[in-house]
């Protein structure tokens, strides 16, 4: 039995809904700038499985949108009532939103997808000079699951990769990330760097996005796929890396093999910050300089020291 938090107190209300989300720092970001807009506002935690039950809650008059994360990003698509272009591009809704049909006054739930604008942002807000970084230069994203999707999308719309490489342990997940990509219309250049004997004969990357866990190879498989990244970071250009893993900890192996190589390395949290601040974008209706942004990056940061006590 899904448990439904008491929102009775509250002006608006809104969910974090998905299944594990104990380590979500989701709710604590937008009630520091719900609290900092002065709003009697909420997104509270829905640990659950069962669409059907959030189906009923987001008919709330009080509902103003959700934060939807896994297992319930693509099964969410079929219960909207339309998405944004990114949220259509990447295949996967993240943030819904709620619009009145000037028409019929009938109420429209909006999926879109903000992942891409947290990562795109992470880089722009702490990278001082892209062209010299990142722009022109071939993109690298290593993973193959949703993130990895999301990473593809926004290197190649809006971050000017020349191509972009993928490195996994999996080559049945990259064909899949190619052919998706390709089918939804991103996915020219990508290429599947399965060797470090292929990685050799490449240019070195600009930005890099990691999208795997933090644990140290221990296949095969995995340990070639870190042969390859740790290769393609040796190259002469030395760019920036976002490391998309930051839990339980932001700094990970891969973050310490990039710093040692002499690469930016940008955490994890960066890019949850800019996708949740997108998401209060669409769900307050305010522009992101109208937002608490300084207070979120203390209360996220005062957070992870928290986590290393």
């Amino acid at each position: 039995m899904t448990e439904t938090p008491p929102s009775g107190h509250l002006d608006r209300v809104g969910y974090l809904f998905g299944h594990p989300i104990a380590h979500s720092m989701s709710p604590l970001l937008h009630q520091t700038v719900y609290d900092g807009l002065g709003l009697k506002w909420s997104q509270l935690p829905l640990d659950s499985t069962d669409m059907d039950n959030f189906l009923k809650l987001i008919q709330d008059p009080k509902f103003y949108g959700a934060s939807v994360t896994m297992p319930h990003k693509v099964a969410i698509l079929k219960h909207l009532d339309s998405l944004t272009p990114e949220g259509r591009d990447v295949g996967a809704c993240n943030t819904l939103f709620v619009r009145t049909d000037p028409t019929t006054n009938r109420r429209l739930y909006i999926g879109t997808n903000t992942d891409v604008v947290g990562i795109r942002n992470a880089f722009y807000e702490n990278v001082v000079d892209a062209d010299a970084c990142f722009h022109g230069r071939p993109g690298l994203v290593v993973g193959g699951g949703g993130a990895a999707r999301s990473a593809v999308y926004t290197l190649r719309t809006w971050m000017k990769a020349s191509k972009i490489y993928l490195v996994n342990r999996d080559r049945s997940e990259v064909e899949a990330v190619i052919k998706e990509c390709t089918a939804r219309g991103f996915g020219n250049g990508l290429i599947d760097v399965a060797s470090v004997a292929e990685a050799q004969k490449l240019e070195g990357p600009g930005a890099v996005v990691a999208c795997v866990p933090n644990f140290p190879p221990r296949t095969e498989a995995e340990n070639e796929a870190r042969a390859v990244l740790e290769c393609l970071l040796r190259k002469e250009h030395k760019g920036a890396i976002l490391e998309m893993c930051y839990h339980p900890t932001p700094w990970t192996e891969i973050a310490e093999i990039s710093k040692n190589l002499g690469w930016k390395v940008i955490l994890g949290t960066e890019a949850m910050i800019w996708q949740g601040l997108e998401q209060d974008k669409y769900w307050t209706g305010k522009d992101i300089h109208e937002l608490p942004v300084k207070k979120v990056q203390e209360a996220i940061a005062a957070k992870l020291s928290e986590a290393k006590i």
